[in-house]
Order: C-alpha cells, then sequence, then structure tokens
C-alpha cells in the first residue's frame, strides 16, 4: 500500500486519477486520448476550422484588448493563436496533444502567422522560471476550462494570478449550461462517484462569476457568444459562453 501523499499537488495528482483519460487536460496521460481526437482533420468539428473566435475579434475590434504579451491555453490547431499573432500580438500557445500542435505549426506556415507553439502541461509550463512563464498582458482560454475536472479550478486561479499581469485582460470561452446536452451539468460530487465529466462541463452565469470573483480581477463582459454562418470569417455558437476579465493594479 503507498502512502506517498504529502503536499497539495500529491492530492491534486491522486484526484487526477479519479477521471476518465480525457478529463486530464493538461497531463501527460491524456496526450494520446488528445492525438485520437485530433488525428481526423476532416471530421465536422466546428472549431477545426481556421477562423478566429468572434468573441476574440470583438474584444480587439472595440480596443478592450491591445496588442502585447498574449497566452493561449489549450490552444488546438491554433486558429485563434494565428490570429493573435496576425494583429500584432506577441503570442506563446500551449496545448497538450502532439497532434494539435503539429497541426498548429503546419498553418503557422502561412505569412505573418508568428505564435509560438508549446507542446505539454500548461501548469508546469507557465511554472516561475519555466520557458512559458509570465507575465502575460492577455491569456485567452476557448474551450479548455470547461474540460478540467472541478479540483483543478484550484490549479487555473493560481495560473492566472502567476502569470496574468497588472491591468492585462483574461478571456474565456466554455459550454453554457441549458444546452440540451452540450456539457455536464451535474454537481461536482457527482462527477467524481462517475468518474467522468460528460464531454466537458457546462456552467451558468453565476457560477463562472462565483469562480472568478477573486482578488483583483474584475468582469468586463460576459455574454453568449454570438451564432456565425458557416461562411463567416469567424466562428461563433450560442451554446458558449465568452468572457471577459480585467487584473486591476494593485495599490
Amino acid at each position: 500500500m503507498d502512502r506517498n501523499i504529502r503536499t497539495a499537488d500529491d492530492v491534486l495528482t491522486l484526484l487526477d486519477g479519479l477521471f476518465a483519460p480525457e478529463a486530464h487536460r493538461w497531463t501527460s496521460d491524456a496526450a494520446s486520448w488528445w492525438d485520437g481526437f485530433y488525428e481526423d482533420r476532416a471530421k465536422p468539428v466546428p472549431f477545426f476550422a481556421e477562423k478566429p473566435d468572434e468573441s476574440l475579434v470583438s474584444y480587439i475590434d472595440r480596443g478592450l484588448v491591445t496588442p502585447g504579451r498574449a497566452l493561449e491555453l489549450g490552444c488546438g490547431p491554433g486558429r485563434n493563436a494565428h490570429a493573435l499573432a496576425s494583429h500584432g500580438f506577441d503570442v506563446t500557445a500551449i496545448d497538450l496533444s502532439p497532434a494539435a500542435i503539429a497541426w498548429a505549426e503546419e498553418r503557422a506556415e502561412v505569412p505573418g502567422a508568428g505564435a509560438r507553439f508549446h507542446c505539454g502541461d500548461a501548469f508546469v509550463l507557465t511554472a516561475e522560471g519555466a520557458e512559458a512563464a509570465g507575465p502575460y498582458d492577455l491569456i485567452y482560454d476557448s474551450g479548455c476550462f470547461h474540460h478540467l475536472p472541478p479540483h483543478r479550478r484550484i490549479s487555473y486561479l493560481a495560473l492566472l494570478d502567476r502569470c496574468l499581469a497588472p491591468g492585462g485582460h483574461f478571456a474565456l470561452t466554455c459550454f453554457a449550461a441549458g444546452e440540451g446536452g452540450m456539457g455536464s451539468e451535474l454537481p461536482d460530487e457527482e462527477l467524481y462517484r462517475q468518474g467522468s465529466l460528460g464531454g466537458g462541463l457546462a456552467y451558468t452565469a453565476e457560477e463562472l462569476r462565483g469562480i472568478f470573483s477573486v482578488p483583483d480581477l474584475t468582469e468586463i463582459e460576459l455574454r453568449r457568444m454570438r451564432d456565425e454562418a458557416p461562411g463567416s470569417p469567424v466562428f461563433g455558437e450560442s451554446f458558449l459562453w465568452t468572457a471577459l476579465f480585467r487584473r486591476e493594479a494593485r495599490q
């Protein structure tokens, strides 16, 4: 019998193991699962399209975020990372899946798309002294947060606190509750009983506000993503929340 839990990180790692591999969004044992997800590039996954989130483009067009150092978490094939780079951001993008990173780097051959891609665990790669450590003026997450098991919200908030610069912005896109099965709405405790996130967690606006109600983080906008037609130059699906927060400078 192993008695090897001595730190909070040991507890988080133990809890990771209670879930199926697809829930381990940023841990090494999930890389092969996500590689399989990205293997067939032709399957009809809406966000495989090479176009950025409508919310991200809206933030830039309205001047809510301006060029600076940007970090994308769970970048997938790189559609938002490349868009940020094309608007003058200095972009670092992270994903656990080697297949996703390979696809993103192929897309990076497009002139002007100068993001840097890193394959690995975002919690590790953004740790103090690591290659992708902050601070960042923008941290962007489109579809990664809702794949985290509940206990990893602790790690996520710590990443924001560690990596987001004072005056910087955090932008999030995630599953919205009440969409008829697009994301699990089970209570946190039930998720541990079942050992599954059901394809991702769906949140209410109140739940998101509660999770990100932390010192120095101010809500700028929280709304449903706008639906976009297939021929639109931007991606948009109304079953998603989009949110923008600003980190206030500490007095």
